[in-house]
């Protein structure tokens, strides 16, 4: 009896790998494929392929990833428009196929060739793939997939810009609010993101876009979803107080309409809520250069903020002394401004 053995496949160069997963996913295109069957294969072509793209970028159990081929396929996959298809069939492709597409992504996007992110640079040429992916959001098939792989372009801070500045980041507002649960909270993790990794193109954003950003931000936090109060309350806290949006929050604490939604939060049933409206609040108060609006409305209210004062507490811990005191001062302060304006 005689054996024959299979030769062992000659390893794929990633120029054969790009153009692999080209083919594979231009196959996916639903006007040419007619039969089942042929949209089956290729989609398992994709699969293959894909599976062949993670080993070459990530390596597997026994392979450590090549880091020249790394580079030469990411340069193929833009030199080839592959970025194109890796987005626009996000759609139709498997689970398996998605999963690894998002394991490979920030791999890509982190390639370095001649001290210029190859792929990043691509997305900068091509800034439409970025309002697709946010889009995707609508479609809670993939929406958790493109949710990651946006997080990882909103690391660079060109493309966050981009998104920023773009009638696709108005979506957000929308997105944050979706009824499946998992698909919102991704969402607002893309949307912490945008407007807490880059200070400074925050500040230059908000700055100018202050009416309309604060106009929909306010729907947020006087949103009838409890977690969806709670998170952008929280949210607010963190890009408000950051050092460059300093002069976003002078002008926030002047105005009227945000020191009622403060003080209506503090009224909230939920003491995460009441605390985090707390530290908002207590910057309105604290502001030395008080517009008259402000402290009449302090005034008029004082009883009822001090008795929601007095019973404010975060319980027992290492912060328990500092709130203590920051809730005395702003008592205080509010007794005074009361007292001066009776």
């Amino acid at each position: 009896m005689s054996f024959s053995f299979f030769k062992p496949s000659r390893p794929k160069t990633p120029q054969e790998v790009a153009k692999f997963i080209k083919d594979s996913l231009m196959a996916l295109d639903t006007k040419t494929v007619v039969e089942v069957r042929a949209l089956e294969k290729a989609m398992e072509e994709v699969e293959k392929n894909f599976v062949t793209m993670r080993c070459m970028l990530i390596g597997d159990a026994e392979v450590e990833p090549n880091a020249d081929q790394v580079l030469q396929l990411t340069q193929e996959i833009c030199k080839e428009c592959v970025i194109d298809l890796l987005i626009h069939k996000l759609p139709v492709l498997g689970w398996e196929a998605r999963k690894d597409l998002v394991n490979c992504w920030s791999i890509l996007l982190k390639q370095k060739v001649a001290s210029t992110y190859c792929c990043v640079q691509y997305i900068e040429n091509h800034l439409e793939l970025l309002d697709f992916l946010v889009v995707c959001y609508d479609n809670k098939e993939i929406a958790v997939n493109c949710g990651n792989m946006l997080r990882e372009c909103i690391k660079f801070p060109t493309l966050a810009k981009y998104i920023l500045e773009s009638a696709s980041f108005e979506l957000f507002f929308k997105f944050v609010e979706l009824p499946n649960f998992d698909v919102a909270s991704d969402a607002f993790s893309t949307f912490k993101d945008l407007l807490t990794k880059h200070p400074d193109i925050v500040s230059d954003f908000l700055s100018s876009h202050y009416d309309e950003f604060f106009d929909r931000y306010e729907a947020l936090l006087t949103s009838s979803n409890y977690v969806t109060r709670r998170q952008s309350l929280k949210l607010l806290s963190e890009f408000l107080l950051e050092s460059p949006n300093s002069q976003i929050m002078k002008r926030y604490i002047l105005e009227i309409r945000n020191l009622k939604v403060m003080m209506t939060l503090l009224k909230d049933s939920s003491k995460n809520i009441q605390l985090s409206a707390f530290h908002i609040f207590k910057v309105f108060v604290a502001n030395p250069n008080k517009p008259r609006e402000i402290k009449l409305i302090l005034t008029k209210n004082h009883e009822k903020l001090l008795e929601l004062l007095h019973n404010l507490s975060p319980g027992k811990g290492a912060e328990d002394e500092q709130f203590e005191e920051e809730k005395e001062l702003i008592i205080k302060e509010i007794e005074r401004v009361a007292r001066m304006h009776r």
